[in-house]
């Protein structure tokens, strides 16, 4: 029997010759581990991104947590969270002993807007918060001039939860902003997951423009440890516990190869977009891409439809087993976090009509740098039988 086309996943890492070469150079020098490649990586992804200084950690979950740890953020805080999200962005709130006010999303592009943060700003005790997290869903890119306005006047900073938005850009008017810069927070948190946009197999960054967080950062994520000046060479002081975040030379080396390629993996996830978007316009209004802010230019980690099961005449269970039959791979993204067991019970039950309707009709197709155009044609195909359209 002849064998069927490849499986195609929701997400996929894209590696080469060339970064599995840069990793075997890592591999055959002097440091496996906290030597010169970390900082060669955090020098190119901060000129890349446009901030005057990057740090890098163990994974994007690591990287939010040292943000809330470098502002002093800790109990009797409260930070605002979107709903539609993954699990470690509440949960870095958590970790610091803070409270979590859960945000209601835009139902058609699943991002914070500010009358979502209004709202949820007006649920924290006295309207005030410590800190505010906009996810850039998908890479586009939330509102974020009026984010923080809106976060500043609640006494807040606000803090870009970045893993899906590298090489994401905005026009707010300024010209020439990117998601990283931080020129709206004081702080950006990526992830280098493999589905991610660049892969490190695991690790994270957090941009900043304030050079007294970045110290923070790099001390935080090394147990606390620092070197007194003029201390002999053996010495150190730990004024408070941090841990043990840090990012190998091994993963970094791959990072800085990755980081050569992000122009190509952005172009080449834009151009597929455009062929969902010109392939599917024939499954409207049943099927309709996931709604872009017109300030927003993505690198698209993610390409997320929005889809009427009602009218459709089928539940999300049955088209995802139907399309995995057909060898394409779905995901959802994401289950609203405030409906999540432990958060109901620490915070009791909310009702966020935006956050559930764009949960009962998200649904993520493939997007890879790897895909071929004919896959967007496979998938678009498989959805057209499965629906009967």
């Amino acid at each position: 029997m002849e064998a069927g086309p490849p499986f195609l996943p929701y997400g996929r890492q894209s590696i080469d010759e060339a970064d599995i070469a840069a990793v075997a150079t890592a591999l055959r020098g002097d440091f496996l581990t906290t030597g010169p490649t970390v900082e060669a990586f955090e020098a190119a992804f901060a000129e890349r991104v446009g901030s005057a200084d990057a740090v890098a950690c163990s994974n994007g979950t690591a990287a939010l947590h040292l943000t809330l740890l470098a502002l002093g953020i800790g109990p009797g805080d409260v930070c605002v969270v979107p709903s539609i999200t993954f699990l470690a962005t509440a949960n870095c709130a958590a970790y610091v002993g803070a409270r979590v006010v859960f945000a209601d999303v835009d139902p058609d592009s699943g991002l914070m807007t500010p009358e979502t943060l209004a709202d949820a700003l007006a649920r924290c005790p006295g309207g005030r918060a410590a800190a505010v997290l906009p996810v850039h869903l998908r890479g586009d890119v939330c509102d974020l001039p009026a984010l923080q306005a809106l976060a500043a006047a609640a006494g807040a900073v606000l803090v870009e939860d970045a893993p899906h938005a590298l090489g994401s850009r905005m026009n707010f008017g300024s010209g020439g902003e990117q998601v990283g810069d931080s020129r709206h927070g004081v702080m950006a948190c990526f992830s280098f997951h493999p589905v991610k946009t660049i892969a490190t197999g695991e690790g994270g960054m957090v941009t900043t423009n304030d050079s007294d967080l970045a110290r923070r950062l790099r001390v935080l994520r090394s147990h606390g440890m620092t070197r007194p000046p003029g201390a002999d060479p053996w010495v150190y002081e730990m004024a408070r516990p941090g841990f043990n975040y840090r990012l190998p030379d091994i993963n970094c080396a791959l990072g800085l190869s990755q980081l050569g390629r992000l122009d190509h993996f952005i172009a080449r996830r834009q151009h597929l977009a455009r062929l969902y978007d010109a392939r599917l316009a024939r499954l409207s209004p049943l099927l309709t891409p996931a709604d872009r802010p017109v300030w927003s230019q993505p690198a698209l980690h993610l390409y997320s439809v929005l889809i009427d099961f009602e009218a459709a005449g089928i539940d999300r269970a049955a088209l995802m087993q139907g399309l995995a039959s057909r060898g394409v791979g779905s995901q959802v993204h994401y289950i609203p976090v405030h409906s999540q067991p432990y958060w109901q019970e620490a915070n009791g039950a909310l009702d966020l009509p935006g956050a559930r309707s764009w949960y009962d009709r998200c649904l993520s197709l493939p997007l890879f740098p790897a895909m071929e155009d004919s896959d967007v044609d496979r998938v678009a195909a498989a959805l057209e039988e499965i629906l009967h359209r």
